[in-house]
């Protein structure tokens, strides 16, 4: 309480005193004041008193100032895409905004937030364009992976007596029984069965309709689908984020193996992608598979699947070979010439997130 009110009082009377100053550079002030302020509570709630003040003495004469900090932003991105029918989370719109230069990121959920974790300096990251585009937007296939989570969440909540009509992540799931990921990965194996399941049984499972499934919980694009793999795609979410925290866990730890630890990871995670969540494609496959023969302790699709790009992890010494053989072996020996080379293999690391810029 008493930091809020001096914190409120120490920038009221910081506004007063510029506000002689052009409107841009009051914004810019109070747009730093947020940068560094996103984890605070104090802070936005004094500075959300600010900007009632501002706009109450009309001190921007019809120009309205939002004041809107990195994470919420981040929120609405993600929400704003699913206006055009996909189902997206939010991880893009994340790291996005949330990025800082020089560190990874963990990303979580409910609430949002972002940790920073270092990476080791013996390796760097190497990203490959496999030249394969596709619109999460006009197919369905993003979408019913999402369905086919939500659905095995519910028949994973009901099977263990929980109010699964409320449920629609696997997540929430783990959540509300307080367990770990792993005891997560025992429990699904204990509650689905690995054939794929139709509507039908989906329905007799919980005890509802035909009507009511489609209606009150399947997407517009994937009420005619005809069989959903529940148990692979539990699977695949429950293992995905262990081996993100052991992720985590090994940069931390730090050991004299740490590339070789991340990297088989990183495969792990491909194969996965590959054979449980199924949102790999033949070119994303070769590619993996070249990067690894030529110097990547591990390689793996990353973003949304079904086509885009890899990332690879490479120990320093082996950059130069390992671009080298890449760009031949991929590249020059494929139909994906049509993009452009300089943007289709290169080293990378952390950078910084989106930034406004405001001219005083």
């Amino acid at each position: 309480m008493w930091l809020t009110l001096l914190l409120s009082l120490a920038l009221f009377f910081l506004l007063l005193s510029f506000i002689h100053l052009s409107s841009d550079l009051l914004a810019l002030l109070l747009w730093s004041l947020c940068r560094y302020g996103t984890d605070s509570n104090s802070t936005k709630l004094a500075l959300s008193s600010i900007r009632k003040m501002l706009l109450e003495k009309e001190i921007w004469k019809g120009i309205y100032l939002v004041i809107v900090f990195k994470v919420e932003l981040a929120e609405i991105c993600a929400k704003s895409e699913r206006y055009i029918g996909t189902e997206g989370g939010g991880m893009d719109q994340s790291i996005s905004f949330l990025a800082e230069e020089g560190t990874a990121k963990l990303i979580e959920f409910s609430p949002l937030r972002a940790t920073d974790v270092k990476l080791p300096s013996g390796a760097v990251f190497v990203i490959a364009n496999s030249c394969v585009e596709m619109n999460k937007a006009a197919t369905s296939h993003f979408n019913i992976r999402v369905m086919e989570c939500r659905l095995a969440a519910k028949l994973l909540a009901k099977h263990k007596g929980l109010q699964w009509n409320k449920v629609l992540r696997l997540e929430e799931v783990q959540a509300q029984l307080g367990i770990s990921l792993e005891e997560m990965l025992s429990v699904t194996e204990d509650a689905l069965h690995s054939d794929p399941y139709s509507p039908e049984e989906i329905c007799m499972c919980l005890g509802i309709s035909l009507d009511e499934l489609r209606t009150q919980i399947l997407s517009q694009n994937t009420r005619d689908v005809p069989i959903f793999k529940l148990y692979q795609r539990a699977k695949h979410v429950y293992s995905e984020a262990a081996r993100v925290l052991q992720f985590k866990k090994i940069c931390e730890e730090a050991p004299d193996n740490v590339v070789q630890q991340l990297g088989e990871l990183m495969n792990q995670s491909h194969r996965s992608c590959r054979d449980m969540y199924e949102c790999s494609c033949p070119e994303l496959d070769q590619l993996v598979d070249i990067c690894r023969k030529f110097g990547a302790q591990g390689s793996r699709l990353t973003g949304a699947g079904w086509g885009g790009c890899t990332v690879s992890i490479v120990p320093v010494d082996k950059l130069p070979g390992f671009l080298a053989n890449v760009q031949e072996a991929f590249y020059q020996g494929s139909d994906a010439s049509f993009a452009p080379e300089k943007q289709s293999l290169f080293a990378t690391k952390p950078g910084g997130g989106a930034l406004v810029f405001l001219e005083a």
